[in-house]
């Protein structure tokens, strides 16, 4: 299979789950995100160079396609120019994920999250967390320091999602505390989901069957166990009524975990709230760890959704190919060591972290793909068991090694100080 029939099955792959797309966005869609899997770059000029060379054409040409493919209507030349809605490509996103979902799996986890491209722009992204990573469904981009609240943005974003979800699946949304509020908790439950909020560690709350309010802090266990009761959150007019309260101090974490939910506390279990930290890793698949997104000059909000359209697609594919990339590679085992090897001596019996992230495996069991000039075929996610266990923060041990270079980097230091000094030169760092 040569290298435009690959990109021709892609794109009857990107046709199929985004109908509402025209031919010709379904095709500069295809070869970006296509070139972004090889390049690992979202910038035009690279791509636009790649795509010359191997799809034919003038670099001009495939540069002229990408940037309109960002433009609005008016500002493209010519009579019957369409621009691209981001805002419905939302639903078919998260039905596109859903419909390469494990068959026997009703359960999804969504993560609302805010980030920053320095001081230019702040998105708002909708995300499905997934064995440690995350893809986005859902985002706004909004020039940075822009004055409003957020909470019906959140809301318009989970109310576009909404019918992409078949109603008999249990639906997690986590967000941290920063983004709590009573609008979103309510917004959240609408849709027929469970609130999974993070709150901050001022306020008070009523625990059921009592009359005084408590400061949060006073709950919190010393022993590091989790605490869970139905309280009423705040003393205030947007106070949350019989909702439930969960509380720890993880081991290694400053703050305690502060969250609210829907969910009974036999139903809820708040090692969940690890998958939020998640998205973390998705934002930097978006930057330095994938498609390098923070070398980006844009500073158009609406343009800069488009732009995300392509990274979007490009993270589905890939960490759809994920599980693929994996099992590719014989698992290594304890029971065909030998008796006295070392690794045996050595096994502490917890599960081994993970060699790569998802993303990584699928991105390279693409490029096997296509160098190997085989078809694509298709993705899916596979099981995936949720968290059962609370986080431990494992610092790192400096080594003595590192200890030795950092004394003798100061050592240097001091004599190249020293030395200068008594050759007459004065501001030396």
């Amino acid at each position: 299979m040569t290298y435009r029939e690959q990109v021709s099955q892609w794109e009857e792959t990107v046709s199929s789950h985004l109908p509402q797309l025209s031919k010709p966005q379904v095709a500069v869609l295809a070869c970006w995100s296509y070139a972004l899997v090889i390049l690992k770059s979202v910038g035009m000029t690279q791509v636009s160079v790649w795509l010359a060379m191997l799809q034919g054409g003038k670099v001009d040409a495939w540069r002229q396609k990408l940037r309109e493919w960002c433009y609005d209507a008016q500002d493209k030349k010519g009579d019957q120019r369409a621009q691209l809605e981001v805002a419905s490509c939302f639903a078919p996103l998260l039905q596109w994920i859903l419909s390469w979902w494990e068959k026997q799996e009703h359960r999804l986890v969504l993560v609302v999250d805010a980030s920053a491209l320095g001081t230019r722009l702040t998105v708002l992204s909708v995300s499905v967390v997934y064995r440690g990573t995350a893809i986005p469904v859902a985002w706004h981009l909004l020039v940075a320091g822009t004055k409003g609240a957020w909470e019906p943005l959140w809301e318009e974003l989970l109310a576009r999602l909404a019918p992409a979800v078949p109603s008999n699946w249990q639906v997690l949304v986590l967000a941290d505390r920063g983004l709590y509020s009573k609008d979103l908790y309510q917004a959240v439950q609408s849709h027929g989901w469970h609130p999974f909020l993070r709150l901050k560690a001022q306020g008070t709350v009523r625990q059921a069957g009592r009359d005084d309010y408590q400061p949060l802090r006073t709950l919190t266990p010393a022993d590091g166990t989790v605490w869970s009761g139905r309280v009423t959150c705040f003393q205030s007019q947007k106070q949350l009524v019989d909702t439930t309260l969960l509380i720890v101090q993880v081991q290694g974490y400053d703050d305690t975990w502060f969250v609210v939910t829907d969910l009974d506390s036999q139903q809820s279990v708040l090692a969940w709230y690890a998958m939020r930290f998640w998205i973390e890793v998705g934002f930097k698949q978006f930057k330095r760890g994938g498609w390098q997104w923070q070398h980006s000059k844009m500073t158009d909000p609406r343009r800069v959704e488009r732009y995300w359209m392509v990274m979007a697609v490009a993270t589905l594919w890939t960490v759809s190919m994920g599980g693929q990339g994996e099992a590719a590679l014989p698992a290594s085992s304890l029971e065909d060591l030998p008796p006295k090897h070392i690794a045996r001596r050595l096994a502490t019996g917890r599960p081994r972290p993970a060699v790569l992230s998802q993303f990584t495996w699928g991105r390279l069991w693409l490029l096997r793909a296509m160098l190997e000039q085989e078809p694509l075929g298709a993705g899916y996610f596979a099981y995936a068991a949720w968290p059962q266990d609370l986080p431990t923060l494992r610092r790192r041990r400096k080594s003595k090694r590192h200890k030795k270079s950092r004394e003798q980097r100061k050592r240097w230091q001091r004599q190249y100080r020293a030395r200068h000094k008594q050759e007459g030169h004065k501001g030396c760092a």
